[in-house]
């Protein structure tokens, strides 16, 4: 298994980047723009440090991202059989 990156969805490119890039000093190592899914995906991590991402997930037509809402979307690991990973959660009673 490996750790891949955490996805946070964001509402403002410009004031999330002034934030994790300026602020906290992490770099942007690529973005993907989706015309079809009319979403952007801005990856970042800490420099000398790529392996350990945050994926920001800007959604076009908006969010709904108000107070008490979770920004937070997902953890994404690598597994090597991702049907026997589904599988074992399953029999272990997560759907």
């Amino acid at each position: 298994m490996k750790y891949l990156h955490t996805m946070i969805r964001i509402n403002n490119v410009d004031d999330s980047l002034k934030f994790f890039c300026d602020g906290l000093g992490l770099k942007e190592t690529r973005r993907m723009e989706n015309e079809k899914g009319r979403f952007t995906l801005i990856f970042l991590a800490a420099p000398n440090d790529e392996k350990a991402e945050i994926e920001l997930t800007y959604n076009w037509d908006g969010d709904d991202l108000g107070n008490g809402s979770r920004n937070f979307g997902h953890l994404a690991y690598r597994v090597n059989n991702i049907y026997e990973t589904c599988q074992r959660l399953m029999d272990m009673g997560y759907t």
